[in-house]
């Protein structure tokens, strides 16, 4: 971008004052031009304005216009927010160590976090956080960024916590020293069959491959021959983790992705080390909240004719941001170059209509029927490209296609089940029976394992379940329950698993729900992934 699109920016903070600007050339103006320019607009607001403003706060909206205007993924970041938005791609945070829940507003130990403070001290899942320092925290109405502001803090300091806990009549009291909380990038990583395994990531961070290695080879030792790798709903994160990543799936010295802009040379990435996976059936999943860092996966392991991409269209983000620093200790990540596959595809959509026409355009794709069907997808050759091995067409422009389509599955859509989801009624109640009875929860089943084999609701169970929701306010239509029963059943048995067992139980549970999942699974099993001819064994 010139930055002859600077100046609008600016006068929009304020009356146009004519001499001082007009002996610059517009068309030639410089960075030190441009910061004289804003300066002297700074000082006559500051002293002549009719109102008294903070420059600091018109400094900071500047900036974000100014960030906002160049692309949607070039933005500001004050010191606290750079801190809290830098924690998922650190992989660790300062706090206590609890996943919590805030339930009847108290806070509600979901689970200690292993190998944590809290964890270490004894705090169980079901305590209720009733007293932080001192300070009443129950029937206040606390929100999340309550419980956060007073838990989370700087490793080494203490913070005093009052537990009421089921059982006991008075109230117990822990000083929890906190300490490094770590934050997993595995949501779930398990066998789905005998040879088949599954890992879901969320995120791509710095620790990211650890885990990922450790899953890994924790799953071959359970006999996974074949890998679904979910980064459905996975928006990204660290280039240099998602280059790691694809390089346990590719031999040799594959190119990866490359870089460039406008002020950067062509940089190649290659592969440069032995996999893990480098044989065996691999299937990526991908819908259209994949972004950034999961297209980078995708691209390359579809590129190189690695294995199936399955799913829907991905968000098309094919921007790379570098942090930078400013003098008050706020920052900016700006985009500075553009993202290629091996093939030479860039997947960046299309962001020249502003930053809310690019955040809609997901929508879009729902409303013209694109999660039903491709056939709404305009692609003209221009955007065409080909796979490294076999030359199969491969397309650019806005997002990585699959290799298999799979639609947004409708069958067990209802307003009434649309009204328990939007009221969190499955997790709600989950969470209150499991803390009413934890007892007959843990003895129900003799493992994880047997509850997700054998877990099953009772026509009574459900009915109790039906009984809470229209207690709740939810107008219940019998033909809607009918039709979005098998859904509610398999939720509800996720959040059931999740508060008995832990996190990881509720994705061994939901896949039932994941249709793209289980399109992998048959794909895998009934020879259509064979019948591909993809170079998986050639790797």
């Amino acid at each position: 971008m010139t930055t002859t699109r600077l100046a609008p920016l600016f006068l929009a903070l304020g009356a146009f004052v004519a001499s001082p600007f007009n002996s610059f050339a517009q068309d030639d103006m410089t960075p030190q031009d441009a910061a004289q320019k804003f300066g002297t607009l700074m000082r006559y607001v500051s002293q002549l304005y009719v109102d008294s403003v903070s420059v600091a706060d018109l400094t900071e909206l500047a900036v974000v216009k100014l960030l906002e205007d160049l692309d949607p993924h070039s933005v500001y970041f004050s010191a606290e927010e750079l801190k809290e938005a830098d924690e998922p791609l650190n992989g660790n945070f300062d706090g206590i160590g609890v996943q919590f829940n805030i339930f009847k507003d108290t806070i509600m130990v979901v689970s200690p976090i292993s190998g944590g403070p809290s964890e270490r001290l004894g705090i169980r899942a079901g305590d209720r956080i009733v007293e932080v320092d001192g300070e009443n925290t129950a029937g206040i109405g606390i929100t999340n960024r309550d419980v956060m502001r007073l838990l989370k803090g700087p490793k080494g300091t203490v913070v005093q916590v009052g537990i009421k806990r089921d059982g006991e009549s008075k109230l117990l009291t822990f000083d929890i020293t906190r300490d490094k909380i770590p934050i997993y990038s595995i949501d779930a990583a398990h066998m789905v069959d005998n040879k088949i395994g599954y890992i879901k990531v969320s995120r791509f961070a710095k620790t990211t491959m650890a885990e990922f290695r450790e899953a890994i080879a924790t799953l071959q030792k359970q006999g996974m021959r074949d890998l679904i790798l979910d980064l459905q709903g996975n928006g990204g994160g660290l280039l240099r983790t998602a280059i790691t990543m694809s390089d346990e799936f590719l031999s040799g010295e594959k190119l990866i992705v490359y870089t460039e802009g406008r002020s950067f040379e062509r940089e190649d990435t290659f592969a440069q080390y032995k996999g893990l996976f480098e044989k065996g059936r691999l299937i990526v999943l991908i819908d259209e909240a994949s972004a950034s860092a999961s297209e980078i996966v995708s691209g390359a392991v579809q590129d190189w004719d690695r294995g199936m991409v399955v799913g829907r269209r991905s968000f098309g983000k094919g921007l790379v941001q570098r942090p930078m620093r400013l003098p008050d200790g706020s920052a900016v990540r700006m985009t500075v170059q553009k993202y290629y596959t091996p093939a030479g595809r860039c997947i960046q959509k299309p962001y020249d209509e502003g930053v809310e026409a690019y955040r809609k355009e997901k929508f879009e794709r729902y409303e013209r029927g694109e999660f039903l069907t491709l056939d709404s997808l305009d692609l003209p050759d221009s955007l065409m490209y080909q796979t490294r091995i076999l030359g199969r067409e491969v397309y650019g422009g806005g997002g990585i296609l699959p290799d298999l389509f799979v639609p947004l599955d409708t069958t067990y859509n209802s307003p009434t089940f649309s009204r328990i989801l939007r009221k969190g009624l499955c997790s709600k109640y989950a969470l209150a029976q499991v803390d009413a009875h934890r007892g007959d929860w843990d003895s129900r089943h003799a493992s994880e394992n047997d509850f997700v084999k054998n877990m099953s609701l009772s026509d009574e169970e459900m009915a109790a379940f039906k009984a809470y929701v229209i207690d709740e306010g939810v107008t219940v239509d019998e033909e809607e329950w009918t039709r979005s029963l098998p859904a509610i059943d398999i939720r509800l048995k996720a959040f059931f698993g999740r508060n008995t067992y832990e996190s990881k139980t509720f994705y061994r549970v939901i896949g039932g729900l994941n249709e793209a999942l289980q399109e992998a699974i048959r794909v895998l099993n009934d020879g259509t992934f064979n019948a591909a001819n993809l170079a998986h064994k050639t790797f």
